[in-house]
């Protein structure tokens, strides 16, 4: 793609992979591990100032990464059937979760599973883990999509501005019947971009309004939805199935950005003027409490 000058360079295809012995890494694996990390990190950071104990976000992380991913897997293959069920392909393709095709939705649902099983075991509300979560998911969701760039794909349609994103015609995801040299949307940044505005924001929201209560999570469902949305629409890698002509993928986002809606309103309603301050459920917390008594009285001075 020589010749253009204003433009966003995609690394080269053979960078999306290396070799160490027999092992193949893949820089989109990393990525995402990458981003699993930062928000473990965050996640845990922000519990612990609530008093929840050290290791908790681990332990719930062994449930939600497996459930997650596998759900990613499921639901990017349920939304790309004409891509795994032709005449003629691979079936074993389906399994195939290091050649892309992870469906964040997907790992939604299958993550929303992990923290519900973990945090009853644990004793830790639901909401409360999923607030800490929000900006941390945003964070994790920023530095996957770098991933997509080594992979050259989640492009949009053909651009003639500055930052336009060069992909190679022998990129698998290049569209058919598209010129060499044809510039597109980087929605990979664009979805870098708004996901960290997003977590900033709600890390703004909750130090000016005190969320709490499931809120945070709800402000992550309606910012996310809302701007994967305008993503999907203009996105032409790969293209999912359309009911009634619009990507699964929208659909999905409106159906998030509704659910954050609800979720918003109920627990406002539910919890009007009523601080958040404990991170426990209320049997975790009676144990608590009565491990705390318990110890106080036998650190009391006996009678003579």
């Amino acid at each position: 793609m020589s010749g253009v000058h204003l433009s966003i360079p995609s690394p080269d295809l053979s960078w999306s992979s290396f070799h160490i012995g027999p092992l193949t890494i893949h820089v989109y694996a990393l990525c995402i591990i990458a981003g699993i990390i930062a928000a473990v990190i965050i996640t845990e950071r922000r519990l612990r100032a609530r008093g929840v104990p050290a290791g908790t976000v681990i332990d719930v992380a062994l449930w939600t990464v497996p459930l997650g991913i596998v759900a990613a897997r499921i639901y990017h293959v349920l939304t790309h059937m004409g891509d795994y069920f032709a005449p003629g392909d691979n079936p074993w393709a389906v399994v195939a979760i290091w050649d892309g095709g992870n469906a964040i939705y997907g790992s939604m649902i299958g993550g929303a599973i992990g923290i519900y099983i973990a945090t009853r075991r644990a004793g830790i509300r639901f909401f409360a883990f999923a607030d800490a979560l929000a900006p941390a998911l945003l964070v994790a969701q920023a530095i996957g999509r770098l991933g997509n760039y080594f992979n050259q794909e989640l492009f949009g349609l053909p651009t003639t501005l500055p930052w336009g994103l060069e992909i190679s015609p022998d990129a698998p995801m290049f569209p058919a019947g598209v010129a060499p040299g044809t510039l597109f949307h980087p929605l990979f940044l664009y979805e870098m971009i708004w996901n960290l505005v997003g977590a900033a924001l709600i890390i703004v929201l909750e130090r000016r309004v005190r969320l709490g209560w499931g809120r945070s999570i709800a402000s992550y469902f309606i910012w996310y939805g809302l701007g994967r949305s305008w993503l999907e629409a203009i996105r032409i890698d790969p293209t999912s199935d359309a009911p009634l002509g619009i990507p699964a993928n929208v659909w999905a986002s409106f159906a998030v950005v509704l659910l954050g809606i609800v979720i918003f309103a109920v627990q406002t309603m539910r919890h009007r003027g009523e601080p958040d301050t404990s991170p426990f459920t209320a049997a975790e917390q009676q144990r608590q409490d009565a491990e705390k008594l318990a110890v106080t009285r036998e650190d009391a001075p006996q009678p003579s």
